[in-house]
């Protein structure tokens, strides 16, 4: 009979869905189902198109004339009943359940975790994202907050961070963890035991909280602690160790940070607590550890090369020898030495008066501030070398492993950003330490799931959000029949969908 569908581009730029045949060479047209503005709009009208197509063709002694123009029954046209983003919720469900998530059994807080990853908000706000995203049987905002509360009274963290666990140690066990620590504000009048004033990260004077992160080499989050503000940063890391070993009853790890954490005290201490450590070093100790390889430091052309020596940390019965790997880089040369132009300068504008008289590295300071040049000379010999403590022999560690395992710190640094900036982990909402930490709770679980996808297709979170979440089954009813209609993933969406689903 010569039915087809037929699609024509409208003056306002939509597309019309039509049925037409071919009769004896002339096209006439059927039925118009609508004009589509988008692809999630054409693509339903265009699978209805089909339907209908189908329909008439497996009709028995179809009359042709009736389907006329002249002759076709008054419809009340397609209207569009129902959408939602369920190939993105998939998705999201599927990462939390494969990561063991289920386990802490409430769907409640599983819809609010996945709202989170969608798209960061208020806990009351939530509500319009599920909406949004057509989530099926959302929860009302009683119920939110009863499931909060829950999470704290039960530990539901410990449960998340124990399947984390699992997950991490799928492939093997876990030997080397990283930890760092971040500070997240609250535009707060008052402090609490919780909320303090302390060195801020972010360089504000508002009440605080001090994060502590710790994750393994791929940046996958462990576990996250919460402490008070004005904590020191270097109090929080035996902490965080010792629970994550009790929690998991784990063997020996070696744990790696960076030189906000070296204090003799403390890399003592983690030591005899059985721990293996790998610490940055800050750069101003380059001259003394390195003193007796002066001449050989100034010959230092080749990329990644290092040079191995020892260093005593700590007084009296505290005091210990510690294995210290410096390496050469050569972008890292490169990068201090704009860095080490910028001190002199600033400290010559000093001594010329233009700038006001201020202890700086380079500035000798007394009746008339001057640039030590002698220390000046003395840092070029050193640009480009780095530092790294550890207490593990050369037998266990080589150089360049010492080296490989503190650069994974960056994972540490981009799962804080993904944290703060994606999930936007600052808790303004939260007042009191339980919702501080059910927050945080949330934001830890959020976290797990947006590395894991990560790792999984290459692509950020926002950027699986931003492709997936158009993706949307649309429920039209036409003369009576409901019939859905998903939009075919194209491009990022599909790469996306078929990196998941392989």
């Amino acid at each position: 009979m010569g039915l087809f569908l037929r699609k024509v581009r409208t003056g306002s730029g939509a597309t019309a869905v039509q049925i037409a045949r071919t009769r004896w060479g002339v096209q006439t047209i059927l039925e118009h189902l609508g004009s589509a503005h988008d692809d999630a709009q054409l693509a339903v009208l265009v699978t209805i198109a089909r339907e209908r197509i189908a329909e008439m063709n497996g009709q028995e002694q179809l009359d042709l004339d009736a389907l006329a123009p002249a002759s076709l029954p008054r419809t009340s046209g397609p209207i569009v009943t129902g959408s939602r983003s369920r190939v993105l919720w998939d998705v999201l469900e599927d990462a939390y359940a494969r990561l063991g998530f289920d386990t802490v059994g409430n769907d409640a807080f599983k819809k609010l975790v996945l709202a989170r990853v969608v798209e960061p908000t208020s806990k009351a706000d939530t509500l319009r994202v599920w909406e949004d995203l057509g989530v099926p049987d959302a929860p009302p905002l009683s119920t939110l907050w009863r499931t909060l509360a829950r999470s704290v009274t039960e530990d539901w963290r410990s449960k998340i961070a124990t399947v984390a666990y699992a997950h991490a140690t799928r492939t093997g066990p876990l030997t080397v963890v990283l930890y760092d620590v971040t500070t997240l504000y609250f535009e707060a009048e008052r402090e609490d035991k919780l909320r303090r004033v302390g060195m801020s990260k972010e360089r504000r004077v508002d009440p605080q909280i001090l994060v502590g992160l710790l994750v393994d080499q791929g940046g996958f989050p462990l576990e996250v602690h919460e402490f008070a503000g004005n904590k020191g940063e270097t109090l929080t890391l035996l902490p965080v160790l010792n629970a994550f070993r009790e929690r998991h009853s784990a063997p020996q790890v070696v744990v790696v940070a960076d030189a906000g954490m070296l204090t003799a005290a403390n890399l003592n201490k983690l030591e005899d607590a059985g721990f293996g450590l790998i610490v940055g070093s800050r750069t101003s100790s380059a001259p003394y550890d390195l003193a007796e390889h002066s001449a050989t430091v100034g010959n230092i052309v080749i990329d990644g090369e290092t040079i191995e020596t020892t260093r005593v940390m700590g007084t009296g019965v505290n005091a210990r020898s510690r294995r210290v790997v410096w390496q050469y880089r050569h972008k890292r040369k490169i990068r201090d030495n704009i860095t080490l132009n910028k001190q002199i300068e600033r400290a010559e504008q000093i001594a010329a008066g233009t700038r006001p008289a201020k202890k700086d590295r380079f500035v000798t300071l007394g009746t008339k501030p001057g640039v030590n040049w002698a220390r000046v000379e003395k840092a070029r010999e050193y640009i480009g070398l780095k530092g790294y403590v550890t207490n593990l022999t050369v037998a266990a560690a080589a150089a360049r492993d010492v080296v490989a395992a503190y650069h994974d710190l960056f994972q540490v640094e981009a799962t804080f950003r993904m944290a703060k900036t994606d999930l936007r982990a600052r808790p303004m909402f939260a007042s009191t330490a339980d919702s501080i930490n059910a927050h945080l709770t949330v934001v830890f679980t959020a976290l797990a799931i947006s590395r894991h996808l990560y790792k999984t297709t290459g692509f950020t979170i926002r950027r699986i959000v931003r492709a997936l979440r158009p993706l949307r089954d649309v429920t039209i009813s036409i003369d009576g029949h409901e019939l859905t209609a998903p939009t075919p993933p194209q491009g990022e969406a599909a790469e996306i969908l078929a990196k998941i689903y392989p």
